[in-house]
């Protein structure tokens, strides 16, 4: 069992710290050929502080852990709405344009329903992947031909990396990323083995693990006063999730969860929490340190109702 933690630990960190390196490094690449921040936040950086859960997911649709596949995301998901939210906010209260809560708000949401409705039938299967995938790359070229980069010269504070200093740490990172999603998936079987977890359960600790990087990202952009990058970071990755991260795997190997009803709870419970923190931005224009706090606090049923659906 020891050998399994082990494992499963040192994955979570290979995974968090190679996607760290390879996002800045990335983010600092496309600020230099002169990409908006927020462009930037809700593509390059969300879909980077994603590769955890892309590799996870594609590790554990491999060795037949389904669960583990939508544990990780579904963790993942609602952690970066309410803690990702929170740490954000609580390091510098952002202000959030009502109109971009309304249109990436509503493109998270569709996102978290196109899912549920693939793992109707506790199948997903290849085609599904491969046209969830699709969604998101019609997401992003829409996204691109409305935003395109013109803010760069008022919103960039520190002067971009060249190519041939970024290069070789998103590789690096992308290395640590691979490494880490097979030791994760491998020592979270084990473990759940061992001690008799849930697969499912397991895969919400995952994601609690894989959401480091946004948190991370989130909170050290928001310090530096790009909000931007901080907002796009956060509300891209879970667009970026529910579709991509899971849409990758199940078009290698088909993704089956073992019991569809005992997600139930899990799945209705991330829904309503994204929601709930939407709401707050909307009515706020933004999270100060009071609403963070709130957004806490609406994390902490997540491992529950995830320990009592099995």
């Amino acid at each position: 069992m020891l050998v399994e933690l082990a494992l499963f630990l040192a994955g979570l960190v290979a995974l968090a710290a190679g996607a760290d390196r390879a996002v800045g490094a990335a983010g600092d690449l496309a600020l230099y050929y002169g990409v908006s921040p927020f462009f930037v936040g809700v593509t390059v950086v969300s879909v980077g502080t994603s590769v955890p859960e892309m590799v996870t997911s594609v590790y554990a649709a491999f060795y037949g852990a389904g669960d583990i596949v939508v544990g990780n995301i579904v963790g993942s998901e609602t952690a970066q709405i309410t803690l990702a939210v929170a740490v954000v906010a609580f390091v510098a209260p952002f202000v959030t344009p009502r109109r971009d809560v309304l249109v990436y708000g509503s493109a998270m949401l569709l996102a978290m329903i196109v899912m549920l409705l693939t793992l109707d039938d506790g199948v997903v299967g290849r085609s599904e992947g491969f046209l969830m995938m699709l969604a998101y790359l019609q997401f992003v070229y829409t996204l691109y031909t409305n935003e395109g980069g013109e803010e760069i010269a008022e919103e960039a504070i520190e002067p971009a990396r060249p190519p041939g200093e970024t290069l070789p740490w998103i590789l690096a990172g992308l290395v640590a990323v691979v490494v880490g999603g097979q030791l994760t998936v491998t020592g979270g079987v084990g473990l759940a083995r061992a001690v008799g977890l849930p697969a499912y359960l397991v895969g919400l600790l995952t994601g609690l693990g894989t959401t480091l990087p946004e948190i991370a990202v989130g909170a050290i952009a928001a310090r530096g006063g790009r909000a931007g990058i901080s907002v796009g970071a956060i509300l891209g990755s879970n667009i970026t999730d529910p579709v991509f991260s899971l849409g990758v795997g199940a078009l290698l190997f088909d993704v089956v969860v073992s019991d569809v009803r005992a997600l139930a709870p899990s799945l209705a419970y991330m829904l309503l929490v994204s929601v709930v923190v939407l709401g707050l931005f909307y009515w706020r224009r933004g999270i100060d340190r009071r609403a963070a706090v709130v957004c806490a606090l609406l994390y902490l049923p997540t491992l529950l109702l995830g320990g009592v659906s099995y």
